[in-house]
């Protein structure tokens, strides 16, 4: 994985906690100390690379006045990072598969592809479309071809071929899917009736996996968090070596771009409109049949 990977991502949190025990916790002071822009040490506490070497990750322990532990945990983390890096690059697997795509994608959809490829769980709410790590190509292609009328052939079937390469995701063993979405998914028709059938026949089935689960949210059930929220994908992130759990990052997007929420406050408010979905929306049993009887009806 390019980049972001557990490891970094872990190396990243404990070195802003020791920062946050610091007598002197302000990132720009911090960054002078070491001759760096405030940006570099944004970049290493979100988990992303940098060129910050040992001795300068030592010198900014000693800034924090971190304790011996705190310094020999923060070293180790660093050591683990590099083996993983190492790692990476010998089974060739250092770049991440989207980086031919990333002339086709925004900065924050860049680092949502990012987060799902380290994720263990991520929990969706879609009141539009169907989510995209759930789309069938026909279907993907049919949304970008309304989204981005203007858009090349050739870069509409990259950014099909970016799709296919992200739903990989769905067969990794560890790695859950829960996804909300509105009914009007189930009836929005992009283009040809029978994609849009054989959307929804995918959807049923795909359903079926132990490690996915797709719930409907039908017109019928009134109220709901759904109808005052857009929306959303929720990543969720395993412990890293530390042992600390990584905070989970909220992606939302809206019609004039994207944004990613990480302040814990937001992410409550997230975790309550999930809460009061998993409360209204259907079983999945329910909305596989729910599925099954609209997609004939879209071919009837």
């Amino acid at each position: 994985m390019a980049g972001l990977t557990v490891s970094r991502m872990d190396f990243g949190n404990f070195m802003k906690s020791v920062r946050s025990k610091a007598p002197r916790t302000a990132l720009s002071a911090a960054a002078a100390h070491l001759d760096v822009t405030r940006f570099v040490l944004m970049r290493m506490e979100e988990g992303a690379p940098t060129r910050l070497t040992k001795p300068q990750i030592k010198d900014l322990l000693g800034y924090y006045h971190a304790s011996p532990e705190d310094q020999a945990k923060a070293l180790a983390l660093l050591e683990e990072v590099r083996a993983q890096d190492n790692a990476a690059k010998v089974q060739g697997n250092s770049k991440g598969f989207w980086k031919p795509y990333s002339d086709q994608v925004a900065p924050n959809f860049e680092k949502l592809l990012r987060l799902e490829g380290v994720a263990d769980q991520i929990i969706t709410y879609q009141p539009v479309i169907v989510p995209g790590l759930l789309q069938t190509s026909d279907y993907r292609r049919e949304i970008i071809r309304v989204t981005l009328p203007r858009l090349s052939a050739v870069d509409v079937e990259r950014r099909v071929e970016l799709t296919q390469k992200r739903q990989t995701r769905l067969n990794d063993a560890g790695f859950r899917l829960e996804a909300f979405i509105s009914e009007a998914v189930l009836w929005n028709r992009p283009g040809l009736p029978e994609v849009m059938s054989a959307q929804l026949r995918w959807l049923a089935e795909v359903g079926d996996r132990d490690n996915v689960e797709i719930r409907a949210l039908p017109f019928a059930i009134g109220p709901h968090p759904g109808l005052v929220i857009q929306q959303f994908i929720m990543v969720h992130l395993p412990k890293g070596p530390s042992g600390m759990t990584l905070p989970p990052v909220v992606y939302a997007e809206g019609a004039i771009g994207s944004v990613l929420h990480e302040n814990q406050e937001e992410i409550d408010e997230y975790r309550e409109a999930i809460a009061g979905l998993r409360a209204v929306a259907l079983s999945p049993e329910s909305t596989k049949d729910l599925l099954v009887r609209i997609a004939k009806e879209h071919n009837a």
